[in-house]
């Protein structure tokens, strides 16, 4: 509960940097509940963060009855902070005034506080709870669902600022669902690995002594020969799959190898061995 805390304070913060110090003060606009109130709030004069809290209070019903009261206190808890830091905020000028730099780290810098929230279980906007909803029914990410409903919600910006900040809004969203995938997933991101070999054990020794990953054995057979095959298994990091490759093909260079993306992993004895 405590981490839990931590990171959503600290998701919502940073999503507020993004807003308030690269993309609301060159008429940049947020995608989703977020970026209609940044245009009322231009329209109105009236605070930012008054928009953000009144307009997601019918989200909070909605995720209260379809996901829980954890993930719905986590989400008003996470929007309060996100309220309240753009309002302190507000005053503190911009980093810079030039709109693409604004715009390209105006997005990287909201993505990563969104990622943040969502990979502990909040989220910090209306459509977020939308997407986190809808992605366990749909083949696609929650960056994915949220960047096509933002598509009509970012050309809006054309009305109220001009085309051409619209369109750097499209430019920042983009960024932004980019870095919220990477977020989400980790920078450390994993991969599974299966290798079917003659030579399984001296490959999955290699494995052990030279990446200090843990390898299981797994038995299986073949379905056009029926003949007995052994499967190495193991989880490695994106930045060693060259090498285990190497190892794998030195060892057996007519071995089977499938790598695939892994978006979590969790117990077991994932952490490297030292040797």
């Amino acid at each position: 509960m405590i981490k839990r805390i931590v990171f959503i304070t600290l998701g919502a913060i940073v999503m507020s940097v993004g807003l308030e110090i690269f993309l609301v003060p060159n008429n940049v606009i947020d995608g989703g509940v977020v970026g209609i109130s940044i245009m009322l709030a231009h329209v109105s004069s009236l605070p930012l963060g008054v928009f953000i809290f009144v307009l997601n209070i019918p989200f909070f019903f909605i995720g209260y009855k379809q996901i829980g009261k954890t993930f719905t206190a986590s989400t008003i808890y996470g929007i309060i902070i996100l309220s309240v830091s753009t309002s302190v905020l507000h005053s503190v000028p911009a980093f810079t005034q030039d709109v693409l730099l604004a715009t390209l780290f105006g997005g990287c810098v909201l993505g990563i506080g969104v990622g943040m929230v969502i990979r502990y279980g909040g989220c910090l906007d209306g459509t977020e709870i939308s997407a986190i909803l809808v992605s366990k029914k749909l083949p696609f990410s929650v960056g994915e669902i949220i960047m096509f409903v933002n598509l009509f919600i970012l050309g809006s910006a054309g009305f109220v600022f001009s085309w051409d900040r619209a369109m750097y809004s499209l430019l920042a969203y983009y960024v932004a669902y980019k870095m919220i995938d990477v977020t989400i997933k980790g920078l450390d991101e994993s991969k599974s690995v299966w290798i079917i070999s003659e030579h399984h054990k001296r490959i999955g020794e290699a494995i052990l002594d030279r990446l200090g990953r843990g390898v299981t054995y797994l038995s299986g057979e073949g379905a056009f020969t029926g003949d007995e095959k052994k499967v190495v298994f193991c989880v490695i990091t994106r930045i060693e799959e060259a090498k285990l490759k190497d190892i794998v093909y030195e060892h057996d260079p007519e071995s089977f190898l499938a790598i695939a993306d892994i978006a979590e992993v969790r117990g077991g004895r994932f952490k490297k061995s030292i040797h």
